[in-house]
């Protein structure tokens, strides 16, 4: 076998030669020896090995340098001088590997890459496995929608208070971008409001029904105070007296139904469709009125009312919501109808109306 110090002396040969042919050859062969003894190199070899591929990396082309940069980006013990400069070659297909793996890139090696180099370097960085603060701070003030979105998906990326206003500022008309951040277990309370005030009300829904067990019930808090909220600004207090009487005696008459509600929904008659929707899921109108002005709230209050897609949909498209609902937005809320199961939509409703309670 070939030992370390005849690979570095052939190094040295092809550097006084110059040869580009000779100098790939033989940065092959260097890194071939290096994958297979890299983990019984000693520092003080693994420093000779940089010394003079350095030298020699500076001779090859584009190709020969990205076939070493996936070589080493994985190792632990890499030349760090290489990996260094690799990290800063703006051909992103040499850089990417090194950026994306290395352990030997500190923290101020990523920031004077993310500081000084292209879009699709920064996107590399943000993928790596774990990336700190001041790090994703460099990203974050530079990077473009794609480094944001994807860092933002990053598990293992950490931010600062800055970051993550930062982050929930950028987040504003994007819903994808305000989704992956919401998912986010470490996203500080102050922010998930304002992030969620932003989000339309199909997004809540995925939220809610996506979010990890550690976020998802506090989500869940806050849609159904904004909704309320929100409901409380725009609309003015309503008389369900005699809306109620008459539910009532639908109900003890057994007439009180999908088809019925459905009727009062079609003659816009507001307070009956309300009190009816309240009798069907076995609650009270203060609780159900402010929960339907919102799609994720509506929604789940029509599967726990056991309603079909068809009425739920007349509901959505009605003028309970007051405003129009979008095509997409509409196929998105089939799609979650669809996923939300009865027992599911009851323990919403009873998680809302718990907090309401406490509150």
């Amino acid at each position: 076998m070939e030992t370390p110090q005849s690979i570095i002396a052939e190094l040295e040969d092809a550097i006084r030669d110059g040869s580009p042919d000779k100098s790939v050859q033989t940065l092959r062969r260097a890194t071939d020896l290096f994958l297979s003894e890299a983990a019984r190199l000693t520092e003080s070899q693994i420093a000779i090995f940089d010394d003079v591929l350095v030298h020699l990396i500076k001779k090859i082309e584009t190709k020969a340098k990205v076939e070493l940069s996936l070589c080493l980006a994985p190792l632990d013990k890499a030349p760090i001088e290489v990996i260094r400069q690799l990290a800063r070659d703006d051909e992103i297909t040499v850089a990417e590997p090194v950026l994306a793996q290395s352990t030997r890139l500190t923290n101020n090696d990523l920031i004077e890459v993310a500081k000084n180099k292209s879009q699709q370097h920064l996107l590399a960085i943000t993928g790596r496995s774990k990336l700190e603060e001041p790090v994703t701070d460099v990203l974050l003030s530079r990077g473009n929608r794609d480094v944001k979105y994807k860092l933002a998906g990053n598990t293992g990326a950490r931010f600062s208070e800055t970051g993550f206003t930062s982050l929930v500022n950028s987040a504003e008309n994007d819903e994808s971008l305000t989704e992956k951040i919401g998912l986010r277990i470490d996203l500080p309370p102050r922010l998930l409001r304002p992030l969620l005030l932003k989000a339309t009300a199909a997004v809540r829904a995925r939220l809610i029904s996506t979010a990890p067990a550690e976020t998802r019930d506090v989500i869940q808090q806050m849609v159904s105070e904004i909704s309320k909220e929100v409901y409380l600004e725009i609309t003015p207090p309503r008389d369900f007296s005699q809306a109620l009487e008459t539910i009532n005696s639908m109900q003890k008459q057994g007439t009180l139904n999908e088809a019925t509600l459905l009727a009062f929904a079609n003659a816009r008659s507001y307070e009956e469709t309300v009190a009816a929707l309240g009798a069907l899921c076995a609650t009270s109108v203060e609780f159900i009125e402010p929960l339907i002005t919102s799609t994720d709230g509506l929604l789940v209050v029509c599967k726990a009312a056991k309603l079909n897609w068809l009425t739920a949909k007349a509901l959505l498209q009605g003028w309970i919501l007051r405003r129009a609902i979008t095509e997409s937005a509409e196929t998105t809320a089939e799609k979650d109808y669809f996923k939300l199961s009865e027992a599911s939509a009851l323990r919403t409703l009873g998680f809302w109306k718990a907090r309401i309670e406490a509150s």
